[in-house]
């Protein structure tokens, strides 16, 4: 195994483990899998990992509303639109989701197009 620390890497037994740990080291194993932390890091790894994790998946949700909602600007324009025409949009609030309402309610052949 190997404990390592900034640029510095040294090859250690089990015996070395503890020491090198306390004095700031990551213990390695020979996969490069990381065994155990360094004391002394002002955030764990591991709170780091699941702090990290939260956030990805949070921005992956925000991205998937933001592309399923559209921009409020075009959210606007459209029930406007909906409005002006006579269209019952319901609780519609995405862009897809009032564009299809919109589609819906237009009568065939009126020219239109959304």
């Amino acid at each position: 195994m190997r404990a390592v620390k900034a640029n510095k890497s040294y090859t250690i037994d089990e015996t070395q483990k503890k020491h090198y740990q306390e004095a700031g080291f990551d213990i390695i194993d020979e996969n490069g899998a990381v065994i155990s932390y360094g004391r002394g890091k002002k955030v764990s790894y591991e709170e780091y990992a699941a702090l990290k994790k939260k956030y990805d998946i949070l921005m992956e949700k925000n991205a998937s509303e933001a592309d399923g909602n559209g921009d409020e600007e075009t959210v606007s324009i459209l029930k406007a639109y909906a409005e002006e025409h006579g269209v019952d949009i319901g609780r519609s609030s995405s862009v897809a989701g009032i564009v299809k309402k919109i589609k819906e309610q237009m009568p065939e052949g009126s020219g239109q197009d959304v």
